[in-house]
Order: C-alpha cells, then structure tokens, then sequence
C-alpha cells in the first residue's frame, strides 16, 4: 500500500499578547487562505474573551475577570486567559468532506484529544460520558458541549467555531496552570501535569501534525 503523503500547513508561533491583539490575528485568519492555518498564542495576565453575542454589560461583575478583554469571533460563553496555551485552526469547508458541523468539532478537536492522552491522561468526549449534563452557560467553564473534552470528572479548556461558506475556524483553549479567579475551570497543573509553555506548544504541535499528517511548509 501506498504511504499517505503529508499535507501542507501554514503554522504560526505568535508571542504573548493582550486579548485585544490576539483577537484580532484570529479575526484576521478568516480571509482567504492558500493552506491550512495552524495557530499558536498565550495571553497577558488577567485576560478574558467573550462569545461574539454576549454584551460585556450583561455578565455580572466582569470588572473581577480583569480589564484585559476582547470578543471573539466565534460564541460561546465567558472563557478566562492568562494561564493557558491557545490553538486556532483555519481550514476550506471542503476539506472536512460531508462533516457534520458536531462531528467537525470533533475531528478539529481529536488532535487536543491525542495530546491529553499521550500525557498518560484518559479524555473523554462529555456527550460520552455526560449525556443528561450537556448545557449552555455564560461562563465557558460551566457548561458542557457534547465535544468539551473531560478528565477525571472535570471540563478541561474550551472550544468554539465559526464558519462562513469557504472557511471554517476554530480555537479553543489549553489551561496549564491554576488561576485564582473564579470560573477558571480546570487545569493540567491540578492533573499533576507540569508543563512550560514551550514544552506544551512543542507537544500541540507535534500531535497536530501526527494526528492530521501535516508538514511544515519549510
């Protein structure tokens, strides 16, 4: 049998920024592309993002999550940054065939899913698990979509989508870190996984182009 030939992907390694910044690369990645887009980011202290339908104005309190803020182009709840390593894919509709839109979400996702395991971690998708706990919330960490992926009992990062007739984009977040704001979900820190931030973009990568047979276009 023929070996599969690897696929090319545009990866880019962004440094640490505000919310503001790193909203606004995201929002950027949606005109058109030649090759799939693979994105890593960290953010400020403090930070947060919010669902592109949510008003700032409506969440009790925000002023508590920091000041550091911005919208996201894709929905979803109140997520918190800060802490974390984030990934953005930006790939052609076409390219993910007849998907469905829950079962692109878990395609984009299984990549994640493979990271977590070869930590020695055992994820689960929450509709496989939590089938009657399956919810919207405001706040991303509280609620739970068929495809969040949970370890141990416990919600771990967050994902979300948005799609125009050409392009689908989707990012979502890696916590690794504990922080002590309220509503920060769950981190790889409290798994008893101890991870830099270069060791753990090292890895996302590593399973991103394993788990999806990329290479990189130099």
């Amino acid at each position: 049998m023929a070996r599969e030939l690897k696929k090319k992907c545009r990866f880019i390694d962004s440094p640490t920024l505000g919310a503001t910044e790193n909203m606004a690369i995201d929002k950027s990645l949606l005109s058109e592309i030649d090759l799939p887009i693979f994105r890593l980011y960290t953010w400020e202290e403090n930070c947060f993002s919010i669902g592109r339908f949510q008003k700032i104005e409506d969440i009790e309190n925000w002023q508590i999550y920091g000041k550091n803020w911005a919208k996201r182009v894709t929905g979803g709840g109140l997520l918190l940054h800060g802490f974390d390593v984030s990934y953005t894919i930006v790939v052609p509709v076409k390219s993910l065939g007849k998907k469905s839109v829950k079962e692109s979400y878990e395609y984009n996702c299984e990549f994640i899913f493979n990271f977590y395991k070869n930590l020695g971690l055992n994820p689960k998708w929450a509709k496989d698990i939590l089938p009657n706990s399956l919810s919207h919330s405001s706040f991303c960490q509280e609620g739970f979509e068929p495809y969040d992926i949970i370890i141990d009992g416990k919600k771990i990062g967050g994902n979300a989508q948005k799609r125009t007739k050409e392009l689908i984009l989707q990012h979502g977040s890696i916590p690794l870190f504990k922080d002590s704001r309220e509503k920060s979900g769950f981190s790889l820190e409290e798994l008893g996984i101890g991870l830099s931030i270069k060791e753990t973009k090292k890895l996302l990568k590593k399973s991103f182009y394993k788990t999806y047979n990329y290479e990189d276009l130099n």
